[in-house]
């Protein structure tokens, strides 16, 4: 045998190796499946606009109430979904202006595309109650009569200047460790 061949066949010995080593992992992983997986859906909201909001609640109550647990976590814009009123005594000048600059109700938020001052997210809402479909207020209170977990981000609330008493009754506080340990055991994570 020639040096050449002595290599080929090393080679192909050494690809067979391999492929019988992979083979072994996955049926080793197709026996034990991840235990820590669950049925759930994690979801950060990061937009503030009313289509968006209103696709992530859509979500969120159907996920529940096919069965999954939900987790929603409300950051920087998202706020503004889940936000009833403002409040300014006590802040900072920036923090006012924030408060003064971002929508606080479901009757604020606009439109990603084609908001035209308001306009598009008003005939929206009109559609939307022509044809029988929920608010983005009935589908808050849906997820929360399904259990959906509402979290609002900490972080952003301390930098926007965002308090308790301008959001809505519900909502958990918590940071980025609390949205992480939901979606590590999630089968679905969405961002929004």
């Amino acid at each position: 045998m020639t040096v050449q061949e002595q290599t080929t066949q090393q080679s192909v010995e050494a690809l067979l190796a391999r492929i019988a080593e992979l083979e072994a992992r996955v049926e080793a992983l197709e026996q034990a499946p991840a235990q820590d997986i669950e049925d759930r859906l994690a979801m950060v909201v990061f937009s503030g606009d009313l289509d968006k909001a209103l696709a992530a609640f859509i979500i969120a109550t159907g996920a529940a109430a096919m069965g999954l647990e939900v987790s929603m976590f409300f950051t920087f814009w998202g706020l503004s979904v889940v936000r009833k009123g403002r409040a300014f005594e006590g802040k900072n000048v920036i923090q006012k202006a924030f408060g003064a600059m971002l929508p606080a109700g479901e009757q604020s938020l606009h439109l990603s595309k084609m908001d035209f001052f308001g306009a598009g997210a008003a005939l929206m809402r009109k559609i939307m109650r022509d044809n029988n479909v929920s608010s983005l207020d009935e589908m808050v209170e849906l997820a929360q009569e399904l259990g959906v977990r509402m979290v609002a981000c900490e972080m952003s609330r301390d930098l926007l200047g965002i308090r308790d008493e301008e959001l809505i009754d519900g909502l958990e506080s918590g940071g980025v460790a609390t949205f992480i340990g939901d979606a590590s055991r999630s089968k679905v994570t969405l961002f929004i």
